[in-house]
């Protein structure tokens, strides 16, 4: 009956290689070749099926009619083992091992004559033994990159056969050892094979008296074979949860709408979404918000999810999740304006178009108004009309002003300018001709006939502006300067002496020739020094309006009731007149 068992553990070892073969290699292809585990998350049950070889180790004291006759196990080669282990954590499990070790037992070889004829001859006898167990306890495993070494402490029954003819007696046996899993990474992760399993079995096994006893065996048990994985330790996906208002922001009154959008769900479990927030008027995956009646500022809608059997929803952690969509709500904007003028230069009592261009970002109804530092402005539209009447000349400051029905106002600012009358420019007085006494040294305050072409010119511009006046500016040199000096100290004590006034008298005398030869009024011709070194006379033009001293300085007037004019005479009549004389 155990070869039997032992034959059908055989057959399931090789009907499950067989079946997972082709599958395997086809996953082997597209397998990772890194020596890294291919393993997600350690399984939750590993099945073990594999080959089993027992070297046994004890002796038995077996009853003969001549006494009794010591056999020793023999090992067994070909044996099945099979475990289930469920594993509380990625490292503890419980394990739960049957083996299974026959061997076939040879009937008794009778003595064939003699007086034990018929009983068996212990020493033609082959021996064998066989064993059969079952065990419980605890195992620990660690993953090391492709490799899966594990522990194990087991206890259990063990049914052992005699090596000579012991019948099939149970006992209890105490198993401790480990061994190496290689992780193929086949059909996804659920296939590894075992390289190797060693165990130490201790055994405690009684026969009865009349087969020898009680018998300690010590047994190394070696095996290989398949694993494979069910489940995982490991949670599903958790739920994910995003959530997003859109629009993000708005003004009063715009309406929002918010989105959950959960991932990683389980199709065949109920889903529940929640959410929380200010002005929502729904409780589902979409909601509205709605914002009228919420004051500006920043907001936040919770939103969560849970799936699970109905009625349990969100019972396990990774079943719900949670997230948050913040929205703002934005207090409304004041208008923006712009003003400008047309045109931006008007004379005193003209008008002028003031335009406003104003904009609300909410398109919000707007109103308009104007004012003006100066003068009238009339309008409460887009436009106005600006009025300078009243107003003083220069720049006027115009301002427009903007409100909503909100109450926000903004403003504007602009200018124009009126210009004042043309005021022509004050006039000036102007340089004219010049003429030089140094030619005549005899007379050298002379007016000769180059000073006459130069005076007769002034003399026509007198004539051309009846307004005008003219004012000749006489100047003298160092030499006459110091003559000048010297009599005027020699006069200081002769009182009838006389003192040349050289500048003086050139002034003098070419106003005389003006009015004498030329005919101008006396009184628009005025007489003056300078202080330029030099024999000259210089003259002025000196228009309505314009002021001499202010145009022209370093001048000194001349007093005419000092210095009379010289007639112009010519040289040699002077001299006979001073020869008469005499």
């Amino acid at each position: 009956m155990n070869f039997r068992v032992l034959k059908s553990m055989s057959w399931t070892v090789a009907l499950a290689i067989a079946a997972l073969t082709p599958a395997a290699l086809a996953a082997q292809a597209t397998a990772t070749s890194s020596n890294k585990a291919v393993t997600t998350s350690p399984s939750r049950w590993d099945i073990f099926l594999g080959y089993s070889y027992i070297a046994p180790f004890g002796t038995v004291q077996t009853p003969i009619p001549s006494g009794t006759l010591p056999t020793n196990y023999t090992p067994v080669n070909a044996g099945a083992i099979g475990s289930v282990s469920y594993y509380f954590n990625n490292h503890f499990g419980l394990q739960v091992e049957g083996d299974a070790h026959p061997q076939t037992i040879q009937n008794c070889v009778a003595y064939a004559s003699g007086p034990l004829m018929g009983q068996c001859d212990y020493a033609l006898t082959p021996v064998a033994n066989s064993f059969y167990g079952a065990s419980l306890g605890p195992i620990y495993r660690w993953q090391y990159g492709r490799f899966t070494p594990f522990v194990h402490v087991l206890g259990g029954i063990e049914e052992v056969t005699g090596p000579l003819q012991q019948p099939q007696t149970w006992g209890w046996v105490v198993t401790g050892g480990g061994g190496v899993d290689w992780e193929t990474g086949w059909l996804n992760n659920h296939f590894a094979i075992r390289l190797f399993q060693a165990d130490y079995q201790y055994i405690d096994i009684n026969y009865g008296a009349n087969y020898g006893g009680a018998v300690d065996i010590n047994a190394l048990r070696a095996s290989a074979g398949i694993v494979v994985h069910i489940g995982s330790l490991a949670p599903p996906p958790p739920v994910t949860l995003a959530c997003s208002a859109n629009p993000s922001w708005v003004y009063p009154g715009d309406p929002i709408t918010v989105t959950a959008t959960a991932g990683n769900l389980d199709p065949k479990l109920n889903v529940i979404y929640s959410m929380t927030g200010p002005g929502l008027t729904a409780n589902s995956a979409t909601a509205t918000v709605a914002t009228a009646a919420l004051t500006p500022g920043a907001y936040t809608v919770n939103c969560s999810v849970k799936e699970g059997r109905a009625g349990k929803e969100g019972l396990k952690p990774w079943e719900s999740a949670t997230a948050t969509a913040p929205f703002t709500v934005k207090a409304f904007e004041p208008p923006a304006i712009s003003c400008s003028a047309n045109p931006s230069t008007i004379k005193p009592g003209d008008a002028a178009t003031i335009t406003a261009v104003g904009v609300s970002p909410q398109n919000r109804p707007l109103t308009y108004s104007y004012s003006a530092s100066a003068g009238t402005i009339t309008g409460t539209g887009t436009t106005a009309e600006y009025s300078s009447a009243g107003a003083p000349t220069g720049t006027v400051g115009i301002t427009c002003n903007v409100s909503d029905d909100k109450g926000h106002t903004e403003s504007s600012s602009t200018s124009l300018t009126i210009t004042a009358p043309y005021v022509p420019p004050a006039p000036k007085t102007q340089a004219l001709c010049s003429t030089s006494f140094a030619n005549d040294k005899k007379r050298p305050t002379r007016v000769d006939n180059e000073a006459k072409a130069c005076l007769d010119q002034v003399a026509l511009d007198l004539k051309q502006q009846a307004d005008a006046k003219a004012v000749v500016v006489g100047e003298s040199n160092a030499d006459e300067n110091a003559k000048t000096a010297k009599q005027q100290k020699y006069a200081a004590k002769h009182k009838h002496a006389t003192v040349d006034q050289f500048a003086a008298q050139r002034a003098v005398n070419a106003k005389d020739y003006l009015v004498t030869e030329q005919g101008i009024d006396a009184s628009r011709i005025s007489v003056a020094t300078g202080t330029t070194d030099g024999q000259t006379e210089e003259n002025y033009l000196v228009p309505a309006g314009a002021t001499f001293s202010s145009d022209v300085s370093g001048t000194t007037p001349v007093d005419e009731t000092a210095v009379k004019p010289q007639a112009r005479k010519p040289l040699a009549e002077r001299h006979s007149t001073k020869k008469a004389a005499q």
